[in-house]
């Protein structure tokens, strides 16, 4: 018989699994919360570069609590917004604007595949 703690390492291992999924699906993916105005800030960001970012709310997901967890366990800290490029978990809010900033995120875009300019 499993004892809880094996069920919630289980629960756990298939929510990193989800989340890993859902992060490879597009070059960039953004795990994000529809209230949440640093995400809604983090998606312009992109939109406005020519990126069409997947975008996956937790809040309109019965497991996004769940997966905002496993976000944290990654190093996203807040879980949202949590950037993913390429596959990679780049970093939330600041990260990017940072990457943004100095010039370097166009370049991780463009090896990506999500920007050909």
């Amino acid at each position: 018989m499993l004892k809880t703690n094996s069920l919630v390492s289980i629960n756990n291992n298939r929510d990193m699994e989800r989340v890993v999924k859902v992060a490879s699906q597009k070059a960039v993916v953004i795990f994000s919360k529809s209230s949440c105005c640093m995400c809604h800030a983090i998606k312009r960001l992109f939109y406005e570069q020519g990126v069409s970012p997947l975008i996956y709310e937790l809040d309109e997901d019965m497991n996004g609590r769940d997966m905002e967890r496993s976000l944290l366990r990654l190093g996203c800290s807040p879980a949202v917004p949590a950037v993913f490029i390429g596959g990679r978990f780049v970093g939330s809010a600041n990260t990017v604007m940072t990457l943004h900033i100095n010039g370097s995120l166009k370049k991780m875009l463009k090896d990506a595949g999500a920007l050909w300019l």
